[in-house]
């Protein structure tokens, strides 16, 4: 079972859609019980990084994301979902995340257009499990805010919108991505494919 982590902000359902399409089963919970049985979770996102920790907290999801992720068993954050993973952001004002992984999330400073909205292509920076199989393609962002790690370590994938921009990234059973796998074609439901085969070694 493949948990998609309810907390009022993301779009559930076409994670949920992605999942079931590629063979595993998607239940979207709201309570850590359900969370911690999970073999594998996601963590969506739209909207606003302030919002999305007051919600969490609020229903007692950060601290519960917090132990899945302590537990060993592999955890992906999408678009915000990624962001939340993170120390902090500067996203209308400073807000604290759920510092499972060390880095800031900033703004797109500079002349061009922003959001960062359309079709990029991945560069991959380091091995992974996620890249099996998988070609450097194009993947869709829609966003605003872009993460910075501390750890070079923990950066996975970058793709290019006028500077470096994170795209991916990872450490032992904690994982990110910026863009919508579920959205990107085939390069995206494959890696997202990659991520569901690490929950239950299928």
């Amino acid at each position: 079972m493949i948990a998609i982590i309810d907390y009022g902000m993301g779009n559930l359902h076409s994670v949920a859609s992605a999942v079931e399409r590629l063979g595993y089963r998607g239940v979207i919970v709201s309570d850590e019980q359900e969370l911690l049985k999970a073999e594998g979770a996601i963590l969506p996102g739209v909207g606003a990084f302030g919002d999305a920790m007051d919600h969490l907290r609020e229903s007692k999801l950060d601290a519960a994301v917090k132990r899945y992720a302590a537990s060993g068993k592999p955890l992906l954050g999408i678009c915000l979902g990624m962001q939340l993973l993170f120390s902090r952001s500067e996203e209308h004002g400073l807000h604290e995340g759920l510092n499972l992984l060390p880095g800031d999330v900033v703004r797109f400073r500079g002349d061009y257009k922003v959001p960062h909205m359309g079709w990029n292509k991945l560069e991959f920076r380091q091995a992974s499990p996620l890249f099996e199989e998988v070609e450097e393609g194009h993947v869709y962002f829609v966003h605003s805010f872009h993460v910075k790690p501390e750890q070079p370590g923990d950066l996975l994938a970058v793709t290019d919108y006028y500077q470096q921009v994170t795209a991916i990234v990872g450490r032992n059973n904690i994982f990110g991505m910026q863009f919508h796998p579920e959205k990107s074609g085939s390069v995206g439901m494959k890696l997202l494919g990659n991520f569901l085969a690490l929950c239950t070694h299928k």
